[in-house]
Order: C-alpha cells, then structure tokens, then sequence
C-alpha cells in the first residue's frame, strides 16, 4: 500500500515539528465503515517506519478482521474499574502519559469515562494527552458533534446522547473521511462485519436504511471539506482581506428554539472560522423574579451549550427586544444575525410587522445579514 505508506510518513513528518502533540481524526458517517481498521493499519506502518506508536484503547467490536490487526501492536494496558458491581475497563490517561511514546492511539473519542475517571469524557482525556506533547490518532462518527444533534435527530430519529464539542474537531491537525457507499455499508452488515448476526435485521429496519446513510454521508463529507478549508486558510493565508464574518445567535427561554439556533449558528460561525456569540436580551417580562424557575434553568443550560460551542455569551436589557438587537449588533460589528422561526399567531404577526421591518431596514442600513432559522 504506497500511498498509505506515504501518508503515514507525512503525518509522521508532521508530527515532528511542534511541542504540543499532534491531532489526527478518521471520521465516518457510521458505526463499521472501518475506521478502527484505518488506524489500527497506519499503527502498524507508522511502527514500521521506527516510530514509537502504542495503542491506547482500541475496541473492535469482536470484528476478526479488525482484531487480527492488533497482532504486534504494542498495548498499553487498559485501567481497570469497578461499576455497579461489574468489573470495566478505560484508557489509562495517566499510564499513557507516563510512557510517553511518540504517538497514541485512542478510539471513540465520544465516550464517557465511568464516574470517578480523571476525567469525564475521553476526548478530555485526549487534550490531556495532546498537551503533553504526545501525538494522538483517533476516530468518531458523525453523529457525536455537538452541533450536528439536531440534525441527526431528524434523520434517525435517535437523540445521541455522547457527544464531542466541535471545537475538539476544530484543533485536529488532520480530519480524514472513511467514506463507504450506502449500498457497501449495507452490506458489510449482512456479511457479519458491523454487528452480530442476531442485531442485522433490527439494524437493517433501524439506522441502516439507504436514505439515512446518504444523509449522514453527507454531513461527514462537509464537515471534512470544511476543516480542510480551516487547514487550508492556517497554512496559505489569501493576499485578499474578505469580509471579517461575525455571527449572532438570538435566544430566548423558549428552549427547544434557542438551542436549534444556537446549534444553527455554530455551525454557520464554523464553516466560515468565524466568532460568534449568543444574545439574550431580558425584557422587563422577564426581569428578575418575573421569569419562571423552568425559563431560568432553559437559558442557564442554552447559555452553557452557547459556550460549549466556542461562543460568547451576551446579556442585555431592553424593553423593545427587536431595538436592543440592533443596537448590539452594531455596536459588536456582527456581519449575521440568526434567529429562530417565530411561533406568533396572526395579531401578533400583524402587531409586530412595524417593529420586524424597522430591525430589517437598520440591519440591511448596517450591511448587517439576517437569517431565519427554520
């Protein structure tokens, strides 16, 4: 295999270069489309190669093609816990920086450690690791980013509940697509290769339907093109000054709302490696002890999501929330503002037009974009 070969030896060369460790993520669209057997491979090149690689934590699955690969790897042993009465095991964090080998392997970035663990999930385990000057390889799927859960919610109807920062994607070094076709997908798991044979026909009516395949496939294929276009603009700054994007989530205490334009826009400040922020502007509804304990819990848990997402959180008060928009809009230089949908009935509609049409006018008056969020 020469071009994997050659890729293995550019990340190695990579690697190299700086204190900190580097980050590689395989990404893929689901669960066995191979990206254990992709690192599981490059260990083995990068080990031929003289590097000092060690796995970390690896699961195969009990895949036998997958498993034969761990064949003279060096392994790290795993830590050893109790839970529940049941005996488990995890990524030794502090074994791993103990030894200290060159490059690391450590699947499923998404998991949460056992409770107790240093840390609570693995992919902070990984920073640790990262900051420790140690390179690390390791794989995710799609459906664990933050920022993506709502979409697929909506394409699987499953709400994932591991899920990884999209700033943890942001900081890799390399973000490497595993792409399969649906059809070869499908039938990976008719031959035994993804799940037992007792869990295929379930998965076949489940997850595994063409349609939702394709879905997934695309949201990996675009967030692989995005942070290759985040590496490109890192290494080849352009001659031409664009525009400085900056993004403004409105969120209000209606929940389910303001984290779907939180998500939106954090994705949209993403793709174009812009900041953001999270604009809560407090009516005198809503002032001190006027606001329901539940609305309170609503916008302390979106506030937390916004920061989590990378954004800055902004709280104001004004009685005319369109006007108070505006004027933080211009004052922060805010190049888009998002907001949700809004769920008025006709009166109110009719009532707000005045007002809606003033914040269209003075923003579009400030080459400021507005964009609704469905």
């Amino acid at each position: 295999m020469p071009e994997q070969e050659k890729q293995a030896e550019q990340f190695l060369d990579l690697i190299r270069r700086s204190r900190r460790g580097k980050f590689k993520v395989y990404i893929g669209m689901s669960a066995g489309v191979g990206k254990t057997y992709r690192m599981l491979q490059e260990a083995k090149t990068l080990l031929r190669n003289g590097a000092d690689v060690k796995i970390g934590y690896i699961e195969t699955h009990n895949r036998k093609e997958t498993h034969d690969l761990l064949e003279g790897l060096p392994v790290i042993p795993r830590r050893k816990c109790f839970y529940k009465g049941k005996e488990l095991e995890e990524l030794d964090l502090q074994a791993v920086l103990n030894l200290h080998p060159e490059i690391v392997i450590v699947d499923e970035l998404a998991h949460t450690n056992i409770e107790g663990s240093q840390n609570e999930k693995r992919w902070q385990d990984v920073m640790a690791i990262l900051d420790a000057g140690i390179n690390v390889i390791s794989a995710v799927n799609i459906q664990h980013i933050e920022s993506l859960n709502e979409e697929v919610k909506s394409i699987t109807g499953v709400d994932v509940t591991e899920r990884v920062p999209d700033s943890v994607l942001q900081q890799a070094d390399e973000v490497v697509n595993i792409d399969l076709t649906a059809d070869e997908l499908v039938a990976r798991l008719k031959e035994g290769k993804i799940y037992t044979p007792d869990k295929v026909a379930t998965a076949l009516k489940n997850f595994f339907q063409s349609e939702k395949i394709l879905q997934l496939r695309e949201l990996a294929l675009k967030e692989v093109a995005s942070a290759v276009e985040r590496k490109i603009e890192a290494e080849l700054p352009r001659n031409v000054q664009l525009r400085a994007e900056r993004f403004m989530a409105c969120v209000s205490s209606n929940h389910e709302t303001a984290r779907m334009v939180i998500r939106k826009t954090a994705r949209l400040a993403s793709y174009y490696h812009s900041k953001w922020c999270a604009l809560y502007v407090q009516t005198p509804k809503e002032d001190g002890d006027k606001i329901g304990l539940a609305a309170q819990r609503h916008l302390i848990n979106n506030f937390k999501l916004a920061t989590e997402l990378g954004a800055e959180v902004v709280r104001i008060k004004h009685n005319n929330i369109a006007k108070g928009i505006i004027e933080k809009a211009e004052e922060m230089r805010i190049t888009t503002v998002c907001i949700g949908k809004p769920h008025l009935n006709l009166l109110n509609v009719i009532l707000s037009t005045a007002v809606f049409n003033q914040m269209l006018s003075k923003l579009s008056a400030a080459d400021i974009d507005i964009v609704i969020l469905s």
